[in-house]
């Protein structure tokens, strides 16, 4: 398949690569997750989110979520799904544009320490410092110095934060190639959605093998037992939803827990390391 078609170019969504987009290539399921059986089992999770944020509240605990992923993997409309039910006034979702003048010349986790969740708090960060090991290094906005230093700092700081009895949870949501294309270009053509595609998703387009290379040193280098890395399929973002949800759910010990409501993660998408390498 010529990789020219990989191509934001055209005014539709190349028809040649429709048999490669979920559900018709190479996934790990033939259909979508049916769309009452996931809006019942997400029901079931929200009423488990709201006691795991009443007990973040009646503890003075405080919880982190990174996600990262590809562009259009769906980080954006997981987090909604996350917060749909709770208060938002102790839930709250970071996303910091490009660095002013003055934070560039700050250390580079600078700007990310003020945005740390306070006593009962819950803080989303949509996109994260993990954009130095990513975009920044694929569109050359640092050095290969920068992102070595980084490799040797991340788990440091992660785990001052863990220290300090921050529960750190690191998403990483995986899309194919086809796939992201199909949804850049349902971008592209809707007028409530298009202010989604940036002129860094066009020229991210073009940089899928960089990005593979990024993120596979990413996850390998950033990895740890204090701060894993959840690597979720999210071909299908109904289950990558699910999946993310059951994964904080099941990883805390909140006050009247049920695990029927959460149920069982399915291994199929959230992926071992291994495999996603």
């Amino acid at each position: 398949m010529s990789k020219n078609l990989f191509s934001l170019e055209f005014d539709e969504f190349p028809p040649e690569l429709v048999d490669q987009t979920f559900p018709y290539g190479d996934y790990s399921f033939d259909r979508k997750m049916k769309k009452k059986k996931f809006e019942r089992h997400l029901e079931k999770l929200q009423i488990e989110l709201v006691k795991l944020q009443r007990w973040v509240r009646a503890k003075n605990e405080r919880i982190i979520m990174v996600f990262e992923g590809r562009d259009a993997a769906g980080k954006g409309g997981t987090i909604k799904r996350f917060k749909l039910n709770l208060n938002p006034r102790f839930a709250r979702t970071v996303a910091l544009a490009k660095p002013s003048d003055t934070e560039r010349g700050q250390w580079y986790f600078q700007r990310y320490i003020q945005h740390m969740p306070t006593d009962g708090e819950m803080v989303f960060f949509d996109r994260s410092w993990y954009n130095r090991s990513g975009v920044e290094r694929v569109m050359g906005f640092c050095s290969e110095e920068d992102v070595q230093i980084f490799f040797q700092e991340a788990p440091v700081f992660e785990g001052m934060l863990a220290r300090e009895g921050i529960h750190i949870f690191k998403f990483w949501l995986t899309v194919d190639r086809a796939e992201q294309l199909k949804r850049f270009y349902e971008r592209k053509n809707s007028p409530l959605k298009s202010w989604k595609l940036s002129p860094m998703d066009e020229k991210a387009v073009g940089k899928w093998d960089e990005y593979t290379k990024a993120i596979s040193d990413q996850i390998m280098r950033t990895d740890s037992a204090i701060a894993p890395w959840t690597i979720i399929d999210s071909n299908d973002q109904r289950r990558a939803r699910i999946a993310a949800i059951q994964t904080v759910l099941s990883s805390i010990e909140y006050d009247d827990k049920d695990e029927d409501n959460i149920g069982e993660i399915d291994p199929r998408v959230v992926l071992e390391n291994e495999d996603f390498y």
